[in-house]
């Protein structure tokens, strides 16, 4: 895991502390950008192809980028949609990591991830997240894994969103995550607007996943304050989506209600807003309970405890990644 220069993160423990003074997350600390609506998938519990529209230019996503980067954010996910489709992805990819003070995390789903300059890509990503599950008809992904955490210098896991009719099949996915050296991330599928509902029962996950962890270990990093944070309904502006065109979704993705353009707003200076603060307030009230996974986990990673629980097998993938290279 790459270490940051220690000033990249001094807004984030400034954020961190005006949190803790205020009693409520302000200041996020991730930051999902879906930079297109364009996929080569119609998942079933996915509304993004509900809301499509033209990407932002070049030019907007960096100014975006620059604007995360003056705020408390310290990770950024490339998402969407499918950013591969994008044609000035190298480029963005390049601009997030040389200017640009955080993490990278990047998530595809393409078929023909292999086709892409991956050792290129690599070197721009800390954290490289490929969705393979029932939803994106995709399985056959499993079969590119070795060579896919071969090839990249990301750390490397699979992101499995599960639905009730596959919870039965995720041992399958953690073992074949596992002998592949990757790591993997367990998402519960969301009851989004627009969509029939494929929630899985959060008990009889909870128990699989605490199952699949003793048998193998290193392996899953969604943490288990997940499931108490969902049990309690206590979900987070900690972290914040910002959509294809810019907008920031506020309070949440599932709200749907949205902020200003991070194109033109600066987003630290926004969040102090009365607008915002009212916006944080329907987050409160709200009694959905929709176990979106990214609002919930991150409420537990203010836990130290869950932040190297999900971290762990990060690590050891690293070591383990270090061990073979000498071995070469």
């Amino acid at each position: 895991m790459r270490i940051l220069p220690p000033a990249y993160y001094l807004p984030t423990l400034k954020g961190l502390v005006r949190n803790l003074v205020r009693r409520e997350a302000v200041f996020p600390f991730y930051a999902s950008f879906k930079l297109t609506s364009r996929c080569h998938f119609g998942c079933p519990f996915c509304n993004v192809k509900n809301d499509r529209g033209p990407d932002l230019t070049t030019a907007e996503v960096k100014a975006i980028l620059d604007n995360l980067s003056r705020s408390s954010v310290l990770m950024t996910s490339f998402e969407g949609g499918e950013p591969l489709l994008r044609e000035d992805i190298g480029e963005l990819l390049r601009y997030a990591r040389q200017r640009c003070r955080f993490y990278l995390l990047f998530t595809t789903s393409v078929k023909n991830i292999l086709d892409y300059p991956l050792e290129d890509y690599g070197k721009c990503i800390d954290f490289f997240h490929i969705s393979i599950d029932e939803g994106h008809n995709n399985l056959a992904l499993f079969d590119a894994l070795p060579e896919l955490v071969e090839r990249l210098s990301s750390q490397v896991s699979v992101q499995v969103v599960v639905t009730g009719q596959t919870v039965g099949s995720l041992e399958e996915k953690v073992r074949r995550a596992h002998e592949a050296g990757a790591n993997i991330v367990v998402i519960p599928a969301t009851h989004m607007d627009n969509t029939d509902d494929f929630s899985p029962d959060m008990a009889t996950l909870e128990k699989v996943l605490a199952s699949l962890r003793a048998r193998y270990p290193f392996t899953i990093h969604t943490p288990q304050g997940y499931f108490r944070a969902f049990r309690e309904g206590r979900c987070s502006s900690a972290s914040i989506v910002i959509a294809p065109d810019g907008r920031v979704y506020y309070p949440c993705h599932i709200q749907a209600t949205k902020g200003p353009s991070l194109v033109t707003t600066d987003l630290s200076s926004w969040l102090l807003s009365r607008d915002a603060g009212v916006l944080r307030g329907h987050m409160k009230s709200c009694t959905r309970n929709c176990g979106w996974y990214q609002y919930y986990s991150i409420d537990s990673y203010t836990s130290i405890g869950s932040v190297l629980e999900a971290l762990r097998p990060m690590l050891r993938q690293g070591r383990l990644r270090k061990t073979r290279s000498r071995a070469a």
